[in-house]
């Protein structure tokens, strides 16, 4: 089987699957896909499953409804670990993470555990979003750094993970099901001592649907902040005899 795999979790993304397939399909890179559709509505997931039946490497969980984006970032984890890749990479399937960039990850891949699309390296990266999506983009990025230490990009999706050099019980510690996965698992990751690089994106405003975040994931996400803040005495001990037993394991 593949090494890599990428990863794009869909809700009502009719507009899309295909046009994001097309341009991943023409950088002729050596990774098989993951598609996982949350019971759009529109037909998304009848047409990756069109799609998946002309392409052996293309594969399509579909689940019952919205079960949360954090959820499916943890399902994901779990699937790539259990089916031996080596590298999973996420991204988002609305065309705001270019695939042009997954290249640059994987040269990145070499020498890092975790790899980053850093929204926060280069000028006017958000350029095309409204105030609002700046003001909470930003605001985010202040409250991982200042409140959890977190000195990157802690809350996007577009990621890369080296499966093969991190301990796969680490992604069981984050509890979060939301938009709060993002920075729970990057602050799991960060404390438990992963190499972790950043590569420079700019994201451009959608072209088709919406944003699926709503003010209660801005509220929770908020408040799951603050729950790791108030734990991280008792979060950092979990992680610490995560990684103390991964060393016994080695040493044995």
């Amino acid at each position: 089987m593949n090494r890599v795999l990428l990863f794009i979790p869909t809700y009502n993304e009719r507009e899309n699957v295909e046009r994001i397939y097309s341009l991943i399909q023409a950088l002729h890179l050596d990774l098989d896909l993951l598609f996982m559709d949350d019971n759009s509505p529109d037909g998304t997931g009848q047409i990756l499953d069109r799609l998946a039946a002309a392409d052996p490497r293309l594969r399509v969980i579909h689940r019952a409804g919205k079960l949360g984006i954090g959820s499916a970032h943890k399902q994901a984890i779990a699937w790539a670990t259990q089916h031996q890749y080596r590298i999973l990479i996420t991204m988002d399937c609305d065309l705001t993470h270019s695939p042009e960039h997954l290249p640059v990850f994987l040269r990145h891949a070499e020498n890092a555990a975790v790899v980053l699309g850093s929204r926060f390296i280069q000028a006017e990266s958000l350029a095309d979003w409204n105030l609002f999506r700046k003001f909470l983009t930003h605001l985010g990025h202040f409250l991982t750094r200042h409140i959890l230490r977190v000195p990157y990009d802690a809350t996007g999706a577009f990621r890369l993970y080296r499966l093969d050099r991190l301990r796969p019980e680490l992604f069981t510690l984050v509890e979060s099901d939301s938009y709060a996965f993002f920075f729970e698992s990057l602050y799991v990751l960060c404390h438990a001592g992963a190499q972790i690089r950043e590569v420079p994106i700019a994201l451009p405003k959608r072209t088709y649907g919406h944003s699926k975040m709503a003010v209660r994931d801005v509220l929770g996400s908020l408040q799951r902040l603050l729950a790791l803040c108030g734990r991280s005495f008792r979060y950092r001990a979990r992680i610490r005899q995560i990684m103390s037993q991964a060393h016994a394991g080695n040493q044995g």
